[in-house]
């Protein structure tokens, strides 16, 4: 499933383990591609509307049994169908560059993989979502050193960090043989070394799209 290329705008999202740096190159990216001339969306997911953001503090914060798989699966697909709405869909169609820290390939592994419905995350993807980036980018690095990085930011929005480095091994496995399913959409970057390095590789790669 890919998106209708009926504008000229550009659908990225960013992936990877709690700590992998996605944040921080989804945010250089933007700040690089708008000096470019482009004009750029940042946005994020959870969130990246009024809606949305009211249900990431849902999602994020408490204990890691707050809530169950299948309940974080419909949580996180009602912030997703308000942000598609009121955010995604209008930048596209303005022509603009939209750059997503997360999207539907992290509703693939954190319910998905972890509560074993990958099936049921597609089929209500499919149903109410219906695109897919044109580009992802999986900043890839090793659980233990993401995990460390997630536990010094010390925010209210741990929840998933709680489930511990099992959880970030199971991720990281996970985003690269989706990585390997989907070829032509998800690049992998190595994120264990310096930001500017990173940065460059993920400029380089995006540019080479646009």
């Amino acid at each position: 499933m890919t998106r209708q290329r009926d504008t000229g705008g550009m659908f990225i999202s960013f992936e990877g383990i709690d700590g992998s740096g996605k944040s921080t190159q989804a945010r250089l990216l933007a700040d690089r591609l708008t000096a470019a001339g482009h004009d750029v969306i940042l946005t994020r997911e959870p969130g990246g509307s009024p809606g949305a953001e009211e249900i990431r503090a849902l999602v994020l914060q408490g204990e890691p049994d707050r809530w169950s798989a299948q309940t974080e699966l419909l949580l996180f697909t009602a912030a997703r169908r308000d942000h598609l709405e009121r955010t995604i869909r209008p930048a596209l169609a303005a022509g603009k560059v939209v750059i997503c820290d997360r999207f539907a390939d992290s509703s693939r592994m954190y319910q998905g993989l972890r509560g074993g419905m990958r099936r049921e995350v597609d089929a209500l993807h499919s149903l109410m979502i219906g695109i897919e980036p044109d580009l992802t980018v999986l900043v890839d690095m090793a659980p233990a050193d993401g995990l460390a990085r997630a536990k010094s930011r010390a925010t209210v929005e741990e929840r998933f960090e709680d489930f511990g480095i099992a959880l970030q091994e199971e991720m990281r496995a996970g985003f690269l043989d989706l990585a390997r399913e989907f070829p032509d959409r998800i690049c992998t970057i190595d994120g264990a070394r310096g930001i500017q390095a990173v940065s460059d590789d993920v400029y380089e790669t995006v540019a080479a799209r646009l």
